[in-house]
């Protein structure tokens, strides 16, 4: 009964006589329909280059347009890019222009946008993607000025709700922006783009339920964004859902065999899956890694405690082996009652207050600040890290072993990063990079 509700690609691209706006949105739901749907149109699109081959004159620009719009939405742009060109209506122009924005080929874009709206595409949507391209192009005055005269589409366009979100995190105003990303999935719940910004901005926060549902949603409402598959397969592996990401990365590589990151990452994801633990592995060694790398937000701590932790960058039980009692006292607001409390939370899983401080067996606290630097080199050391701009998966990694600065990382050898949970040598490769660009280096290279 399904199989007879699913929207009939052939017929709606290779049959139908016509390709106008209402042909892309039931091509959208059909794609929604899920992975049966991607491989009929890929069947689709090999009748239609047929059709384009042997078709004249008017009748072949519209084959060649179906074939643009089929081949965008399933990801391969730059085909897309090329048919559409060929074409003559403002609906090809209009996804021309998409196409050419994806490729970062924007003036050109610019140029399609201008043909669509004068051929009669809707002028308030030309006008919101040519504020995309300006936003792209770094010219953002352009970009405020284009919407602040499609101020009228508020009330319902889910589009101008996403490039107002867009310019607000480019300024640095994520709240605001995460509050238009919500408001265009309200409008559109199937707009990728902004669901994918909001999965994004959950994963950073390290909500992985939220972020995986968003991601996963992406993938249902085609064109999918670059990094929605490589997001949600780092996800996946952080979750112990190792066949999952290795579809994942299998998937990027079915449109791209030379996508290497996807590769290494596929091959690490492998390896994790098919990894076989002894029985004392698992019971100690495994499992007390485990136990070490809970976040201390997975428990029911005061607000005074948890806000503590957060100020000193205490972000796991691990954490909390590291350090003294009289360290945590240090901080300020925190006193006895917190103490009592972490104490408790820790015995419940067998461990203690700074525990690994009296066992050498256990990893040094993560940062000593060298000695005899110079300004500069001290103001080095306390730049971020996320100005390294690593991958997600790098990032994580950071995160999840309280690296919050460039000094932190330095004083880290690479056998210590190894350690963390999905942390490979593709990601050290990276870090390494990252550094020596800076002329830094990790302890022990």
């Amino acid at each position: 009964m399904a199989e007879q509700m699913l929207v009939d690609l052939r017929t709606l691209m290779v049959e139908k006589e016509d390709c106008d706006a209402g042909t892309v949105q039931q091509l959208r739901n059909g794609l929604s329909q899920g992975n049966q749907q991607f491989k009929n149109l890929r069947e689709v699109i090999q009748l239609l280059k047929k059709k384009a081959e042997s078709a004249n004159g008017v009748q072949q620009k519209k084959f060649q347009l179906k074939l643009g719009i089929a081949q965008f939405f399933l990801g391969h742009t730059k085909e897309a890019a090329e048919n559409l060109n060929l074409g003559e209506s403002s609906l090809a122009h209009f996804y021309h222009g998409k196409a050419l924005a994806s490729l970062q080929n924007h003036d050109e874009a610019i140029k399609a946008f201008e043909k669509a709206e004068k051929l009669g595409y809707t002028p308030s949507q030309v006008q919101l993607q040519k504020a995309s391209v300006s936003r792209l192009k770094g010219n953002f005055s352009q970009a405020k000025s284009l919407l602040a005269k499609l101020e009228d589409l508020s009330s319902h366009s889910a589009e101008f709700h996403f490039q107002k979100a867009c310019i607000l995190l480019e300024e640095g105003e994520t709240m605001p922006a995460l509050k238009h990303l919500e408001r265009a999935i309200e409008l559109d719940p199937t707009h990728t783009n902004a669901l994918f910004y909001l999965a994004k901005a959950n994963d950073l926060a390290g909500n992985d339920d939220e972020a995986i549902s968003l991601y996963e949603r992406c993938l249902k409402h085609p064109p999918i964004h670059a990094g929605t598959l490589t997001n949600l397969g780092v996800l996946y592996e952080d979750n112990n859902r190792f066949d999952k990401a290795v579809e994942c990365y299998r998937t990027v590589l079915n449109s791209d065999p030379r996508d290497e990151q996807s590769r290494s990452f596929m091959k690490d994801a492998q390896a994790a899956q098919n990894m076989v633990m002894s029985y004392d592995e698992s019971r100690d060694g495994g499992r007390l890694d485990l136990v070490l790398e809970t976040p201390v937000t997975d428990f029911e701590l005061s607000v005074r405690s948890r806000n503590c932790l957060r100020k000193m960058n205490i972000r796991t039980l691990g954490d909390l082996t590291r350090v003294s009692e009289p360290q945590l006292l240090a901080s300020k607001n925190f006193g006895e009652t917190s103490l009592v409390e972490i104490r408790e939370m820790l015995n419940v899983k067998g461990l203690r207050i700074g525990q690994s401080l009296e066992d050498p067996t256990q990893r040094e606290p993560a940062f000593r600040q060298p000695q005899n630097l110079t300004e500069q080199e001290l103001a080095m050391m306390g730049r971020p890290a996320s100005e390294l701009q690593l991958s997600v998966r790098a990032r994580k990694c950071m995160t999840r072993l309280g690296i919050n600065t460039i000094g932190e990382l330095i004083q880290r050898t690479a056998d210590e990063l190894l350690e963390s949970r999905n942390f490979g040598m593709t990601s050290l490769s990276e870090v390494r990079e990252k550094l020596q660009i800076m002329g830094l280096s990790l302890r022990g290279d």
